[in-house]
């Protein structure tokens, strides 16, 4: 069964905003990528998950590298230039800068890094693999800095910011789960 982009189903989920750089033969280059995802502790690996026809995914192959940068909730203007045309058909980087947003020449990568971001990561790509209708990138981080800011977040087509924390369960739930645990323990 498929879940198409844009439908009920695919609405339910909640992501942060990866915006992800990149410089190659189509020159400096970002893009939105809600697919984006933290998946190893020892070594730094992110995935990041996207079209084989985006100007991103031949820039990376090439390069064999990428920018993470997590947009912040005041980058919202940032997500929406970088998800909303092509590389091959528009400079958004050029776009940002004029609307003042600020890069940084990566530390450790040929890409460009957006300023003011929540988390900024320079991976060099460790694994691709075709997974459906998408390409899966696995960088391992070798650069990163941070910003105490909040995370923009993107859910049912809309960008939002984190509000209310939901708490864990009180102490006497937790003791009762670990009990149940016990209890209920394979053999």
């Amino acid at each position: 069964m498929d879940l198409e982009w844009g439908t009920a189903g695919s609405r339910k989920f909640i992501t942060n905003v990866g915006l992800i750089t990149s410089s190659g033969p189509h020159g400096d280059n970002i893009m939105a990528a809600e697919w984006t995802h933290h998946v190893s502790y020892k070594p730094g690996l992110i995935m990041i998950n996207i079209h084989e026809v985006d100007t991103t995914y031949e820039n990376i192959i090439k390069s064999k590298e990428f920018g993470v940068n997590l947009a912040a909730i005041d980058q919202n203007v940032a997500s929406s230039v970088s998800g909303g045309s092509h590389g091959q058909q528009i400079d958004k980087i050029a776009i940002l800068k004029e609307l003042g947003f600020e890069f940084y020449k990566g530390k450790k990568i040929g890409a460009l890094m957006l300023k003011g971001a929540v988390m900024n990561a320079e991976c060099k790509v460790v694994k691709t693999e075709k997974i459906g209708d998408h390409a899966m990138l696995i960088g391992e981080i070798v650069e990163l800095s941070l910003a105490d800011k909040q995370p923009l977040v993107y859910h049912d087509g809309k960008y939002w910011h984190i509000g209310e924390q939901v708490h864990k369960p009180e102490q006497n739930t937790l003791d009762k789960i670990k009990e149940l645990a016990e209890r209920y323990k394979r053999s």
